[in-house]
């Protein structure tokens, strides 16, 4: 099976809502005219990423009573979104979320389970902690969601991949940092790419890094959207620091080829993993880990 995968490598404008929806029309209207069935954009794609005090204001339900998500299950008629958004629940605690949206309907929504809450990284104060990470299914088979951060960690690609995802989506919203001068491009830049690149191989999938681009409060924010086939090998690659939509045909048939030449899936140990974790964790010497 095949389909058109476009990463959305778009600016957007803090704290307005209304324009970054209007923006994600424009770029789903492009995103149509180059065939593409599948387009997924970044990490708080609708509000901008520094929203702090700002995410009571801005934060939405993922309903078709919504009115952005009215326009955008609207959208999703003929072809599949992701976009990153703000999320309310039934008592108003508030996430950093991401949904999937297609034929018009909400598929999953992935509540970013890392909160970075360090240097220049403040989420953990304004956001609550998404507890949940599962594939789910598409039309174009079975999909995994995560948000910056969490692929930082290397359990939730770990349990997506043991959850049946072929192809892992990662919306982020990167803020550059450092110079690699031999390489004239940003160390944070490196950094992602190498990650990104490595699941590809380590769990013989698809992965996919849409980064958005701009400025926010002096933050900049450096692109370079990237998609990495199941051998681990680069497929497409978006510019840095300008918008562009990175649009690229996955061939699932190259999972076949990979997992025949290097059978991790099937050689995999759960039952070991699982015993082994369970006894790490039942350790009275070790510190109490929050957030398990």
């Amino acid at each position: 099976m095949k389909f058109t995968l476009a990463l959305a490598q778009i600016d957007t404008v803090l704290g307005d809502v209304e324009a970054n929806l209007e923006a994600h029309r424009r770029w789903i209207r492009e995103a149509r005219g180059q065939g593409a069935d599948l387009v997924v954009f970044p990490e708080l794609s609708l509000t901008g990423y520094i929203v702090q005090d700002l995410v009571p204001q801005v934060a939405r339900n993922p309903f078709d009573a919504d009115p952005v998500f009215q326009v955008l299950l609207e959208a999703s008629r003929d072809i599949d979104l992701v976009v990153g958004f703000v999320e309310a629940d039934a008592r108003y605690r508030f996430f950093n979320s991401a949904a999937y949206l297609a034929q018009g309907r909400v598929v999953h929504v992935h509540r970013k389970v890392y909160l970075p809450t360090y240097g220049m990284f403040d989420e953990g104060r304004f956001f609550a902690w998404g507890d949940h990470v599962e594939a789910f299914d598409t039309r174009f088979g079975r999909l995994g969601l995560l948000i910056c951060e969490d692929f930082w960690h290397v359990s939730p690609p770990y349990l997506l991949w043991l959850d049946g995802a072929d192809v892992l989506l990662m919306p982020t919203a990167s803020p550059g940092r450092g110079i690699v001068p031999a390489a004239e491009r940003l160390d944070t830049a490196r950094w992602v790419e190498m990650v990104v690149q490595a699941y590809a191989g380590l769990f013989t999938v698809f992965t996919a890094l849409a980064n958005r681009v701009g400025y926010e409060d002096g933050i900049h924010f450096w692109g370079g959207s990237a998609l990495f086939g199941p051998d681990g090998m680069a497929l497409a690659q978006g510019p840095y620091h300008d918008e562009a939509l990175v649009v690229h045909e996955v061939d699932l048939r190259a999972l076949h080829r990979a997992r025949a030449r290097l059978p991790l899936l099937r050689d995999e140990r759960t039952a070991l993993f699982q015993r082994e974790l369970a006894r790490i964790l039942n350790r009275r010497d070790l510190p109490a880990a929050p957030h398990l």
